[in-house]
């Protein structure tokens, strides 16, 4: 677990890396802020380099937390819903069989037992996401495991409101976030490209950037447009 380094109201995790150089980062969508340093760094230095930069990264905490935002659902007839940065309306339909999702042009039928509560046409729905979300990632990993040379033993959704996706570099998996569904394919195969790079690149340093220039040429105007997106 990394520590924690408190300045007033900015919080930083801190970790000790194999690494050579210091990142700090303010991460998307909350504004999480972690720090990454070598090994045999002394911590009251880099408490004396975060307070330089605390300027900074409140600046960028104000521009994330800005961020355009979605409304609260409430998983009624005509509500808007996203599926791969399109824009559907929900119809709730009432039936007494199983219930199921079904895509229509530009609608989303959700159809469950009358009555049902919010709750539950959440999961239904939330189900339905995680099925879209896992095709199109698995389609993306294979096709860039080849083309990078990696070889992931395992990938999975999970539901969190920190990071677009993570990478477990020793058990060989990569985890994403199940609102990746929403938004546009370019932004996934974005992050899908990224953590594939950390299993090669554990740091985001040249090579790392090397590596993504490489295997997605424009991969900084898809990051760009993901963290613009409302979250």
């Amino acid at each position: 677990m990394p520590e924690v380094l408190q300045f007033k109201d900015v919080a930083v995790e801190l970790t000790f890396k194999p690494i050579k150089n210091v990142h700090l980062r303010v991460h998307p969508p909350l504004g999480r802020v972690t720090l990454s340093a070598p090994l045999d760094m002394d911590k009251e230095h880099l408490r004396v380099y975060v307070s330089s930069k605390l300027g900074w990264i409140r600046r960028e905490q104000k521009k994330i937390t800005a961020q355009e935002r979605e409304p609260e659902h409430l998983f009624i007839t005509r509500e808007s819903h996203y599926l791969f940065g399109k824009r559907y309306l929900l119809q709730v339909t009432e039936s007494e069989g199983p219930p199921k999702v079904v895509l229509h042009h530009s609608k989303i039928e959700l159809i469950i037992p009358a009555d049902s509560p919010v709750e539950y046409k959440k999961e239904i729905l939330h189900k339905w996401y995680r099925t879209q979300l896992r095709t199109v990632l698995k389609g993306m990993i294979e096709q860039y495991s080849k083309t990078i040379g990696v070889h992931p033993e395992n990938f999975g959704i999970h539901k969190v409101r920190t990071k677009w996706g993570s990478c477990n570099d020793t058990a060989r998996s990569i985890w994403f976030n199940i609102e990746l569904a929403k938004k546009p394919k370019e932004c996934i195969e974005y992050v899908v490209v990224h953590e594939l790079v950390h299993l090669k690149e554990r740091t985001h340093n040249k090579h790392f950037v090397m590596l993504m220039n490489t295997h997605l040429p424009n991969w900084q105007v898809r990051k760009r447009l993901l963290n613009e997106l409302p979250v």
